[in-house]
């Protein structure tokens, strides 16, 4: 009610009159989508990342902000821009700004935060602007019309920095045996995460599509969501010829959805050129501390598949380092490109399936721009909080196939020592991980699988299995007895023999 608005204002204005001037604080953030039916006003994928910059300074409350850019952070994307925070530094009027892109995943623009927030902190920067942006659906509707594309052409053109490392997240021995996508993946964890709780097959496809459903209803309330359509627990996992079956369990609705013009942009500052800029102190938002840490690059050499060591101590670190715990998390937004990502993220870090997990409606329906979907969530984070002043937010963030993590807290209330972010990979590398065998022959033990669909129906099991000295290897089977099999029974702790061209067999 009005006194405890009126309390939460008093501490603020207090918080803020002994605040560090390097405090670093998040001022403005904007997201867009473009979806005209006149293709020719669709505009490339930079011109819309220039959009929402503009669009973040706006909603600061201080476009001047745009000349004052220190350094401008872009999230890489399915464009051959080679650095395009250089072309949004010219177009908004900071062409002497420091000029980063990063590497590919979708933990990079919550580990952006945590380097940026960290540097201003520092004194190295005072305002920073992190964006990202795809125009993947035009691009593709476009190229059908034979309609021509407005491209800006840009080669040879370096960013002044590289954000974060490329590195190899599959094998050559995960592709030979099918495994070369998040869809093949992803839905592996989940059969691994199924077993691990005792489910059978019917009890958890209802459960994870009434978790999926809960993810529609806040979608179809964000305007910036691609998808807005309802539906129900049952349309999400019922198969049918407009929602058809992936990797089993999950339908088309239950995958992430990159075919969609997107885009969203963040305006980091130190408390002090917040102040100068005239930043209203409604718009400030405060992070309070990140994480970032990686489990086994590669999928084979995890410790098993239903669970994350890195996401684990992340989750403790942040909260060690803020003197909170996840009870008192208000708001949430978990990663959310499959279920699985979102139910190890959740069990790893404490909290509760049944709380309200997305701040967008998730990468399947809000829409999952590559790499992108965090700096969404961000912005759709920070208006939640605005809304709910002293509330705290959790923020989490996932690279590759469940690879890399990253995670931030958020409030309006200044944190109560200066931000750090802290990176725990040697606590996660202290935890045992799991041999390869390539050339296993034999008797196993199913640890994790899915079934690839095509339009016309079942196509290829893919399975995880442990050999008797504990090993990993993999195997598939395009066998329609096997299938059915798999489809209509669990799979996961069956006993399977391995053949020397790494069919499975049922025994």
């Amino acid at each position: 009610g009005a006194p405890f608005t009126s309390i939460i204002q008093c501490r603020l204005r207090s918080a803020l009159m002994t605040l560090d001037p390097r405090t670093p604080v998040l001022v403005g953030v904007a997201q867009a989508k473009q979806r005209p039916d006149d293709l020719s006003e669709a505009v490339e994928a930079v011109k819309l990342m220039e959009q929402v910059v503009v669009a973040a300074a706006t909603d600061a409350g201080a476009p001047a902000l745009l000349t004052k850019l220190d350094a401008i952070g872009v999230i890489d994307g399915a464009w051959a821009y080679s650095d395009p925070a250089r072309l949004i530094g010219d177009a908004v009027g900071s062409p002497d700004a420091w000029t980063l892109l990063s590497a590919t995943g979708g933990n990079t623009p919550q580990s952006y935060v945590n380097a940026m927030a960290t540097r201003i902190q520092a004194g190295d920067f005072d305002v920073v602007v992190i964006t990202g942006g795809e125009t993947i659906w035009s691009r593709r509707k476009k190229r059908a019309a034979g309609l021509p594309r407005d491209l800006t052409e840009q080669v040879d053109v370096d960013p002044n920095e590289r954000f974060q490392s490329e590195v190899q997240m599959s094998t050559a021995f995960e592709a030979e045996r099918g495994l070369e996508m998040p869809v093949n993946f992803y839905p592996i964890f989940e059969s691994a995460f199924r077993h691990s709780r005792g489910e059978g097959l019917d009890e958890h496809r209802t459960r994870v599509s009434e978790l999926w459903a809960a993810f529609n209803e806040v979608a179809v309330q964000n305007p910036y969501s691609w998808l807005r359509e309802p539906m129900s627990a049952e349309e999400i996992r019922t198969a049918s010829p407009s929602n058809r079956m992936v990797g089993f369990p999950y339908t088309k609705s239950m995958n992430s959805n990159w075919n969609l013009d997107q885009a969203a942009a963040l305006i980091l500052c130190s408390a002090e050129a917040a102040e100068a800029a005239g930043v209203p102190r409604d718009r400030w938002v405060f992070p309070h501390a990140g994480t970032d840490a990686h489990d086994t690059y590669t999928v084979s050499n995890r410790r098993d598949l239903h669970s994350s060591p890195a996401i684990e101590e992340s989750g403790k670190a942040l909260f060690a380092m803020t003197g909170t715990s996840v009870d008192d998390v208000d708001h949430i937004d978990i990663y959310s490109c499959f279920p699985s990502a979102v139910q190890i993220s959740a069990t790893e870090l404490g909290i509760s399936l049944d709380r309200q997990l997305t701040q967008t409606g998730g990468l399947s329906f809000a829409g999952g721009p590559l790499n992108n979907y965090v700096t969404h969530s961000i912005a759709a984070m920070v208006e939640t909080l605005r809304n709910d002043a002293g509330s705290l937010g959790l923020i989490t963030a996932n690279g590759g196939y469940l690879t890399k993590h990253a995670l931030g807290l958020y409030s309006t209330e200044p944190p109560s020592s200066p931000f750090a972010a802290t990176n725990v990979q040697e606590a996660v590398d202290a935890v045992p991980s799991t041999d390869v065998d390539e050339a296993y022959v034999g008797s196993a033990e199913i640890e994790g699988y899915t079934v690839m669909h095509d339009a016309d129906g079942p196509e290829k099991a893919l399975a995880s299995v442990r050999t008797p000295q504990g090993a990993r290897t993999w195997a598939n089977s395009s066998d329609p007895d096997l299938m059915a099999s798999l489809l209509s029974d669990e799979g996961v702790g069956r006993t399977a023999n391995i053949t020397s061209e790494g069919e499975l067999q049922l025994v």
